[in-house]
C-alpha cells in the first residue's frame, strides 16, 4: 500500500490512459471473435489474456513518445504546448489502433490474417482507392458505428483523467521519488514493447508460439503486425499472364501418387545439416572429403548430383524443406510481413494422418525465429538448448555442440508416438566454427576454417546414427539428409552463382528399401515435401513450388537473390532482373566463366522465362492474399 501511495501523480495518470486503450482495444478484441466465429472454434479464455499481452506490446511501441513525455516530472506552464501536443499524439494513436481493429474485423475473412504493411500496397494495385473507401464506408457501416461508440468512451475517460492533470500542475513534487519512477518504466516499458528479455523483440511470426496456429490472428492485434512489418519487403501483384494462362503454366496445388515402396507408418528423420555445401562433400567434388561419414550415407541412398538450395540462409532453407515454400524477395519468408500466412507444412500434412512431431536444434531457444515457425509449422515439440538443459556442452556462442545435442535427439526421438517426424538442425559448422579441445587435433583442416568444423560436424552426424541404430525406431524410419545453404567460400568455382546453391540431398533407408542412386539430374530443397508424401503413401492435395522425384515433369530450382531470380532448369541457368531475362549459363560446365548462351538459346530462354514468371506471379498473389494452401 505504501508503494501505491508513493506512486507520482503524473506516473498514475499515464497508468489510467493507457489503461482504457488496452480495455478498448479487448472490447473490439471480443468484437473481432465474435465476428469471426467459424475461424476460431478451439479458442480458449487463455487466447484472450494473451491477446492482452500482445496489446500491452503494441502500446508501448506506439506510444512511447506519450510515455517518456508524460513521465518527466515536470509540471511547469511552459509545458502547456508539450501537453497539447502529446495529448493529440495520443488520441490521433489510439483513433489509429481502434481503426486498423476494426477494420480488421471483415477483411480477416478476405485474407484470414491480420493486416500487414503490404496492405497498402494491395489497396493501390490497379483499384481506385477511394471507390474502394467508399466501398467499406457504405458495405460495413456497423464498424464505423463501433468505432464512434469506442471514442466516446475513450474521450469520456481521457477527460475524467484531466482533474488528475490539473491537479499534478499545482502539487509539489518529491524529485527524487518521480525521477526513480520515471526510470523504473520507462525501463519496464521499453522491455514490454520488446515482449520479454529474449534474444530477438517477439514478432508476427511467435503467435504461433502462444496459441494454436489457426488461433494466431485472435491474439494478435492490427497495430501490432503493421509496425512489425512496416519497412521490410513488400511484393507486388504481377500481371505477365490472365490467371488462366497462368494456370497452364504453374499450379502449386498437386496431388500426390503414393509408391508403396516404403511400409505405410514409416517414420521419417529430416536432418538439416548447416552449411554443408558440395565444396566439402568428397562424394560431389571429387577432392579430398571432409565428409567420410555422409559420403558412405551416400553411397547407400538416393541421391543427386545437382542437388540444390533455394537461398543462402539458414532462415530461408527451413520454410522451403519443410513447408516447399522459397523465399523470393529480399526478406526472408520466415520474417517477412507473410510469415504469418496460414501454410501446410510436412508437419500439418503428416499429424493429420496419425504422425507425432518434434523440431530439435540445439541453439537458444528464439535463435533465427526457429521455435516459432515450428509452432506455426505445426510441429507438437520444440526442443533447443533449454530444453538440453546441460550448458556444460554450450559453445559460448551459438549453441549446445553437435557431438553431445544429435545423439541426445536421436534419444528424444524414441520418446515420440510413432509413426513419428524429427526434424534435427544441426549447428556446430556455423560461424564462429567452435570446435572443442579435445578435437582440435583430430579434425581434417583445410585452406578454409570452415572446412574443420564441417568435418567436425560429420563426426557428429556419425555420433547421430550410432545412437539411433540402437533405437526400435531406427530400420523403419526413412532419413532425409540435406544442408540448408551453402558456406562462404574463397574458391572461384563454388562462388559461381551456378554453384552456390549446390548442395547435398539424400534419401536414406536402413533396410535399403530405396535402391542406392546417383541422379544426374535436378533436385531443389523444395521437392523434398511432395516426395516424402509419395514415399509414405500419403493420397492428399497439397501446396508446393516443388515437385516429386517420382513427377514425371521437367526438373527445375530456383533460388533469389539481390533482386535477381535464378531459374535452373535442362542444363541452363536463367538469371532475371528488372522484369527481364539477362543471362543464360550452363551450369553443368565445369568451369569459372561459362559461355553466355543468351543470345543464341533463345527458344530456351523464352520457355524458361515464361515458366518463370509464371512462379513469380502466383507467388507474389498468395502470399499477399495468404492463399497459400491447398484448401
Amino acid at each position: 500500500m505504501n508503494i501505491l501511495k508513493n506512486i507520482p501523480l503524473n506516473a498514475k495518470i499515464l497508468i489510467y490512459r493507457l489503461g482504457i486503450v488496452l480495455l478498448l482495444l479487448t472490447v473490439i478484441r471480443i468484437l473481432f471473435y465474435s465476428f469471426n466465429l467459424g475461424s476460431f472454434k478451439e479458442a480458449l479464455l487463455s487466447d484472450f489474456f494473451i491477446g492482452a499481452w500482445f496489446d500491452l506490446i503494441t502500446i508501448s511501441l506506439f506510444f512511447f513518445p506519450f510515455i517518456i513525455s508524460s513521465l518527466i516530472p515536470f509540471n511547469g506552464k511552459g509545458l502547456v504546448v508539450k501537453d497539447r501536443v502529446m495529448n493529440l499524439y495520443f488520441h490521433v494513436t489510439s483513433t489509429l489502433l481502434y481503426a486498423l481493429n476494426l477494420m480488421d474485423i471483415e477483411y480477416f475473412k478476405y485474407t484470414t490474417k491480420r493486416s500487414t504493411f503490404d496492405l497498402f500496397a494491395i489497396l493501390s494495385a490497379g483499384s481506385d482507392f477511394k471507390q474502394l473507401l467508399l466501398s467499406f464506408i457504405t458495405d460495413f457501416w456497423v464498424l464505423l458505428m463501433f468505432l464512434g461508440f469506442i471514442l466516446v468512451i475513450h474521450f469520456k475517460f481521457f477527460k475524467w483523467t484531466r482533474k488528475f492533470q490539473e491537479k499534478f500542475k499545482s502539487s509539489v513534487q518529491n524529485w527524487k521519488v518521480s525521477i526513480l519512477f520515471m526510470l523504473l518504466l520507462t525501463s519496464i516499458f521499453i522491455i514490454t514493447g520488446r515482449g520479454g528479455l529474449q534474444l530477438k523483440p517477439v514478432g508476427i511470426i511467435e503467435a504461433a508460439q502462444y496459441t494454436r496456429t489457426e488461433n494466431s490472428a485472435l491474439i494478435l492485434n492490427t497495430g501490432f503486425t503493421m509496425i512489425k512489418s512496416y519497412g521490410k519487403e513488400r511484393l507486388e501483384f504481377k500481371t505477365y499472364f490472365s490467371a488462366k494462362e497462368e494456370l497452364k503454366i504453374f499450379n502449386p496445388i498437386q496431388i500426390s501418387s503414393p509408391q508403396h515402396i516404403l511400409p505405410d507408418g514409416t517414420n521419417v528423420v529430416l536432418i538439416i545439416l548447416e552449411s554443408f555445401g558440395n565444396e566439402f562433400v568428397g562424394q560431389f567434388n571429387g577432392c579430398d572429403t571432409y565428409t567420410p561419414f555422409l559420403d558412405s550415407i551416400i553411397q547407400q541412398s538416393l541421391t543427386f548430383d545437382y542437388g540444390f538450395a533455394n537461398g543462402k540462409k539458414s532462415i530461408e532453407a527451413v520454410p522451403a524443406i519443410l513447408g516447399s515454400i522459397p523465399s523470393l524477395m529480399d526478406n526472408p519468408y520466415i520474417s517477412s510481413p507473410y510469415g504469418n500466412n496460414k501454410i501446410e507444412s510436412l508437419a500439418t500434412i503428416l499429424g493429420k494422418n496419425g504422425y507425432s512431431s518434434g523440431f530439435y536444434h540445439g541453439a537458444t531457444n528464439g535463435s533465427m525465429r526457429f521455435d516459432g515457425f515450428a509452432a506455426q509449422a505445426g510441429f507438437q515439440h520444440y526442443f533447443g538448448r533449454y530444453e538440453y538443459n546441460n550448458d556444460e556442452h554450450f559453445d559460448k556462442t551459438w549453441g549446445i555442440l553437435d557431438e553431445y545435442f544429435n545423439p541426445w535427439s536421436a534419444k528424444q526421438m524414441s520418446k515420440l508416438k510413432e509413426p513419428f517426424f524429427g526434424t534435427l538442425f544441426t549447428l556446430s559448422s556455423h560461424h564462429p566454427y567452435f570446435i572443442p579441445k579435445k578435437w582440435r587435433n583430430k579434425v581434417k583442416k583445410g585452406k578454409q576454417l570452415i572446412a574443420s568444423s564441417i568435418n567436425y560436424g560429420d563426426l557428429s552426424l556419425r555420433k547421430f546414427f550410432e545412437e539411433a541404430k540402437k533405437q526400435p525406431w531406427y530400420e523403419n524410419t526413412l532419413f532425409v539428409l540435406c544442408a540448408d545453404h551453402t558456406p562462404a567460400s574463397t574458391n572461384a568455382f563454388y562462388n559461381q552463382r551456378s554453384m552456390m546453391y549446390r548442395v547435398p540431398i539424400i534419401f536414406y533407408h536402413p533396410k535399403q528399401l530405396l535402391h542406392a542412386k546417383r541422379e544426374n539430374t535436378i533436385f531443389q530443397q523444395l521437392d523434398i515435401l511432395p516426395t516424402v508424401l509419395d514415399l509414405l503413401n500419403i493420397k492428399t492435395k497439397y501446396y508446393s513450388y516443388g515437385q516429386s522425384y517420382y513427377k514425371k515433369a521437367d526438373r527445375e530450382a530456383i533460388a533469389y537473390l539481390e533482386g535477381t531470380h535464378y531459374y535452373f532448369r535442362g542444363n541452363y541457368m536463367l538469371t532475371f532482373s528488372n522484369e527481364k531475362a539477362r543471362n543464360l549459363y550452363s551450369f553443368k560446365v565445369h568451369q569459372v566463366s561459362p559461355v553466355d548462351s543468351l543470345s543464341f538459346k533463345k527458344s530456351e530462354v523464352k520457355l524458361y522465362e515464361k515458366r518463370l514468371k509464371a512462379i513469380i506471379q502466383r507467388y507474389n498473389r498468395d502470399l499477399m492474399t495468404n492463399k497459400t494452401t491447398a484448401l
